[in-house]
């Protein structure tokens, strides 16, 4: 796999997530295609659930989450994104991080981002569902952002870096990544098979789906689902997503364990 950008629709991306505004290179271009893609398109991982495995090659990530207006999870959404930002002129740097939340060993299975703009690095991450960012937040050792009724801070442990959400007084750490460490399409291959295909991944055995808005975030798990009609009509309705009523039994089926 290689990241061949070339292959994205561009225009079709921005019409996908309602972005008509300037293409330029700069950082409200970056906050402002980071909000639309967040808010467009959800957090899902209900192929990994369907045994249909996760391709990371940008033609399948295009068509999944463009043409045919699905979600995806961390990989997949960076990925489309990351791709987006380098037609749109932006120089970045994609990234693997650990997942921490309250535990600081699990693999490197996340993916993220760094990205240029107007002489400063932002940190931009369309695809950590949970407390992610919203938009992007400078990289910088102690940033704090503040968007909606969310708040973020960015702190150095050693020379890893540390995502933090939350308030001041209930911080909890979101992940940690070395910035210097190249990643390569193969790593992200690697982490995206055992996210998708390890047993014990809890991507195989949860139902994830979200969808955020300005203001709030919509967790299929906070809804009322029983059958596989209305959970069909849930996720067209509430996050956008058109499944086949064998899939939403299937899906349904996950629910209840």
């Amino acid at each position: 796999m290689t990241w061949d950008i070339a292959k994205l629709d561009l225009d079709a991306y921005l019409t996908r997530i309602g972005y008509d505004g300037p293409h330029a290179p700069t950082a409200a271009t970056l906050r402002a295609v980071h909000l639309a893609h967040v808010q467009a398109i959800p957090f899902e991982n209900l192929d990994v659930l369907l045994g249909r495995g996760v391709r990371l090659d940008l033609g399948s990530l295009q068509d999944k989450m463009v043409t045919g207006g699905r979600g995806g999870y961390c990989h997949e959404q960076n990925l489309l994104f990351a791709a987006a930002l380098e037609r749109l002129g932006f120089t970045l740097k994609r990234h693997l991080a650990r997942i921490r939340l309250g535990r600081s060993h699990l693999p490197r299975s996340h993916a993220t981002l760094t990205v240029a703009a107007d002489g400063r690095t932002w940190l931009a991450d369309v695809g950590f569902g949970g407390d992610g960012l919203v938009e992007p937040m400078p990289f910088e050792d102690g940033a704090t952002l503040e968007s909606g009724p969310w708040r973020w801070r960015l702190g150095r442990d050693g020379d890893f870096w540390v995502l933090h959400s939350g308030p001041a007084s209930e911080e909890t750490e979101l992940y940690a990544f070395r910035p210097d460490e190249p990643h390569y399409p193969s790593d992200f291959e690697v982490a995206n098979f055992y996210v998708s295909e390890y047993p014990q991944s809890p991507f195989r055995h949860h139902v994830l789906v979200q969808r955020t808005t300005a203001n709030t975030r919509i967790r299929l798990e906070d809804l009322r689902v029983s059958t596989a009609k209305e959970l069909g009509t849930t996720l067209r309705d509430r996050f956008g997503i058109e499944i086949a009523e064998p899939d939403a039994h299937a899906v349904l089926l996950k629910l209840a364990t």
